[in-house]
């Protein structure tokens, strides 16, 4: 099953809006007959390429997935009729899928006679598949806010200059981040300081995120580079902003809340566009905007062994007046990078729901 979740990360950034998945199948004997992973959206689903790697070795074997196999036809055939059709003796998978439209696999099998059995490395398996997991329970895209900062959690001098705080390392390994990632968001702010590109470079073969830019008054100019092609990119705006400079954008209009732009609508609208990540860029006012909403589920930070003394923090104003109401974090890595440390962590409570489900 490990195997199995291994694979599966393998598709991280190409299967969206479908899960990751991995699997593995070994003979009668317990011997690893055939490998595969969900590579991507409309593509064979990780069973199916098992299956084909197996071939006749399948019959009599066991399936270890990592997410429980489909049950519906849609751009693919259903992978419990492919598992059934093949003659595995025994099915393995480690979370359920919570999918109404995808499930019912487990019952597809275990009527065909096929002993079935969930929760092997079940933590482990949501964590690898957190961000699809994430969209179907609350109805919105996993977002994971990315900052770099100095020791004291400066992202930049007093003077505004930022490059570079961290080391090569660590700026690569933001590039595995949004390579993984559906959307990129940043805030005007950023987009007005460091005029940044936003999409994925050296990662060969990535599939190009989607970069997002809050701009209440739409002051982007026509020039920026993340309105090159390089990448698609969706500039949200206030319900009343001029946007006649911007012929050919894609927009979208967001009403407002207590912190600006709504993250909920923003949040609503990529979900309906099928994001189901969000790296979440910068800078400091969007950061604290989406820790005020709830709506972060975790957090990377590079840290540089540099001290800066002044400049603007990592996080803004996330509506928080007291210690007694401080996001606790449960600390899940650190990892060195170079002259770095990258820290992740989860909030310690679980996400608020970003908005009533309609009925």
């Amino acid at each position: 099953m490990r195997r199995a979740i291994e694979l599966a990360a393998r598709g991280l950034g190409s299967t969206s809006p479908n899960p990751v998945v991995g699997c593995v199948i070994t003979g009668p004997g317990g011997d690893v007959v055939g490998e595969g992973w969900h590579q991507r959206a409309g593509g064979p689903h990780a069973e199916v390429h098992a299956l084909r790697a197996a071939g006749d070795a399948a019959r009599g074997g066991t399936a270890y997935v990592s997410l429980e196999p489909c049950n519906h036809t849609g751009r693919t055939g259903p992978c419990a009729g492919a598992l059934v059709e093949a003659g595995v003796a025994r099915v393995v998978y480690a979370v359920s899928d919570p999918n109404p439209q995808a499930s019912g696999g487990a019952a597809t099998l275990r009527a065909a006679g096929i002993d079935t059995s969930a929760g092997l490395l079940a933590d482990e398996a949501e964590e690898g598949n957190a961000a699809w997991l994430t969209s179907v329970r609350l109805g919105r895209p996993y977002v994971l806010w990315k900052y770099a900062a100095t020791l004291d959690g400066r992202t930049a001098a007093a003077d505004g200059t930022s490059r570079w705080i961290t080391c090569a390392e660590s700026r690569a390994d933001v590039h595995r981040l949004r390579a993984e990632a559906d959307a990129v968001v940043v805030g005007s702010g950023t987009l007005r300081a460091d005029d940044p590109h936003l999409a994925v470079r050296g990662i060969e073969s990535a599939v190009q995120p989607l970069r997002v830019v809050l701009d209440t008054h739409a002051t982007v100019r026509p020039g920026a580079r993340v309105l090159d092609g390089a990448a698609p990119t969706l500039i949200a705006v206030g319900q009343d902003a001029d946007t006649g400079h911007l012929p050919g954008v894609d927009l979208v209009r967001l009403p407002h809340d207590k912190t600006g732009l709504s993250v909920h609508a923003l949040l609503a609208e990529l979900h309906r566009r099928g994001v189901r990540s969000v790296l979440l860029e910068g800078g400091s006012t969007v950061a604290g905007a989406f820790v005020a909403a709830g709506a972060v589920d975790k957090v990377v930070g590079y840290l540089a062994p540099v001290l800066l003394g002044a400049g603007p923090a990592a996080l803004a104003d996330a509506g928080i007046a007291t210690i007694a109401d401080a996001l606790r974090l449960t600390l899940t890595e650190t990892t060195r990078l170079g002259t770095d440390i990258r820290i992740t962590a989860t909030p310690a409570r679980p996400s608020r729901p970003t908005a009533p489900k309609e009925h």
